[in-house]
This record gives structure tokens, sequence and C-alpha cells, in this order.
């Protein structure tokens, strides 16, 4: 993340942060109308966390991409520590709680960008927004042979999200982001997968990922998806479990701990207080649901992340 400065001299508007709730985790966001986009680029940078304008860790309300040509830096994505060197993209997913740390002789970019720029064509195999539906850190490396060509697009979609917005603009920036993600799709390392999904199962799994995330502080069980996605709950199950590997009860149980374990390790939330951020209105039963899936109590997961000694329940 670039200072204040920075990003006036490069012509973009800053973003806001708005924070809810006692303790929450601020959340930036792009100060644009629909379809929102912001390319930053880096050139020889260095800087640290001290020259952010958000300081501490916050959320994104939007994706983004890194693209390190050279140099390196350092990511904390959900206290996970991510190290981006030359030739290498990274991908934050909405929702993520980030720290930017530090820089060194970085070049590349940073683009920004909301759901609305994810639509993959109809009948299209493809669906880079599937890499954003994990919540785990994406960092791959480009081949050396693609390196150019990536930076050849991301500096043009630089220049065409300068440009006075015509009639063409969605368009355009929304075929040169899908470009850079269908690449990185491409590039990804995958386990090689005997599942044998199909379009439709990639289709409803990533309109359950995205109900999933609007939903998850409200509603935990199956049937709510199901019907949400006008399906029998047997579908949604086959549909997911061939997709993902999951099926839909633990993709919505890791989703749920996953923001319960930010906010432990992000805030100072009381206990009952995270409980009810996540729907889950029974602290006690909270805490075994914590344990169960993160093998400590949520005041000794808390203690071990912060250093201290309270491992209370």
């Amino acid at each position: 993340m670039l200072s204040a400065r920075r990003r006036r001299k490069a012509g973009l508007p800053l973003s806001s942060t708005s924070a809810r709730g006692r303790g929450d985790v601020v959340t930036e966001r792009l100060v644009m109308a629909a379809p929102a986009l912001q390319v930053i680029l880096f050139d020889n940078d260095t800087f640290t966390d001290e020259s952010c304008p958000v300081r501490s860790p916050h959320r994104h309300a939007f994706h983004e991409l890194f693209w390190t040509s050279s140099g390196e830096g350092r990511h904390l994505l959900d206290g996970e520590p991510a190290v981006v060197t030359a030739n290498t993209v990274m991908l934050t997913r909405r929702g993520q709680i980030h720290r930017f740390e530090t820089a060194k002789d970085i070049s590349g970019a940073v683009i920004r960008f909301g759901d609305e720029l994810l639509h993959a064509l109809p009948g299209s195999p493809s669906d880079p927004a599937r890499l954003f539906s994990e919540h785990g850190i994406l960092t791959l490396d480009v081949p050396p042979q693609e390196s150019e060509h990536l930076d050849a697009v991301v500096r043009a979609l630089a220049a065409e999200s300068r440009r006075p917005a015509d009639a063409h603009s969605t368009d355009i920036h929304r075929h040169l982001l899908m470009t850079l993600l269908s690449w990185t799709e491409r590039w990804r390392v995958r386990v090689p997968s005997t599942r044998l999904e199909t379009p439709a199962d990639l289709r409803l799994a990533r309109r359950f990922a995205e109900t999933l995330e609007r939903d998850f502080p409200r509603h935990h069980d199956v049937g709510h998806y199901a019907r949400q996605l006008h399906v029998s709950t047997g579908a949604l199950w086959r549909a997911l479990s061939r997709a993902t590997g999951h099926p839909p009860r633990t993709l919505i149980t890791e989703r749920v701990m996953v923001e319960a374990a930010r906010l432990l390790r992000f805030t100072d939330m009381p206990v009952g207080a995270v409980a009810e951020r996540v729907g889950v209105k029974d602290r006690l039963y909270f805490s075994r649901a914590f344990r169960n899936h993160y093998g400590e109590a949520p005041l000794a997961y808390r203690a071990r992340l912060h250093g201290t000694d309270d491992a209370g329940s």
C-alpha cells in the first residue's frame, strides 16, 4: 500500500476506512462508483508499514492482485506471513485481514477491484473467481518467459484505468483483468484431482461461495443456502463435494471459524461478542466448536498469538 502522497501523485482516489463495533477491524473501501478498479504502479520503491495510511491490520472490501516484477515485500494475511519476490503474483481476497509490512526496491503493481469485474464469459470452462474462493494465501511464480507479457497487460490496464470513462471502459477493464486472472489460474500449481466436477458444479460452487460470504453471520444451516440457490440440499451437497472436495456443512463451519479466529486475533472483542458476530448465540457451544476446529479454546488461541498467559475459554 502506498502513502497518501504517492497515491495522489498517481492520480488515484484515496480509499475510505470504516469500523463497526467495539475493537473491530478497520475496513478499507474503494472510493469509486462500480465497477471499482484501481491500479497502483511501483517503480523501485522502498517503504514500510509506517508509510501506509492504514497502519494497523485492516480488511479490504475488494480483492487485490499484487504483481512483483522485481524487489521483494512482506505481507501478513490473517496473521500469516507471505513473502513476495521477483516474478511473483499474490492474490488477496475481500474480507481477509491484511497488513503490508515492508517493501524493498519493489517494482510491479497492485490491482484492486470488486466482485463485479469477476464475471466469467458464458460457457467458459475458466472461472478466475475461483481463485478468490479460498481463505489461505495464494502466491505463485510467474514463468520467466511470461513475465514481460504480464507486465505489459498490467501497464495497459493501468493506462486504461486513468483514461476518462467512456462506453467501452468497463468492458476493456474486465477483459484485461480477466486476462491476468486467467493466466494466473493457468500458472497455478494444482494437486492432481480425481474429482469429476462439471461446469455446472463449478458455477453452483461459486454462487454458494458468494451467498456464504453474505449470509454466514446469520445462517449456518445447509437448507438456507439450498433455498437461496434454488436447488435441493442433495444437489448442493453433490455439486460442492465434486467441485471443492467438501460438503456444504464443512464449508459453512470453516467460514464461521475463520471469521471467529480473525476477530480473536485482531480485535479485543470479548469471546461472547465474537460468538454473536459469527452467529452463535451460546458462548459455551461456540467455545466447544472453536476448540474442536482449532484444537484450543478461544481465549487460549488469543493468548498464544498475543503472547499472554490468559488461557481460559
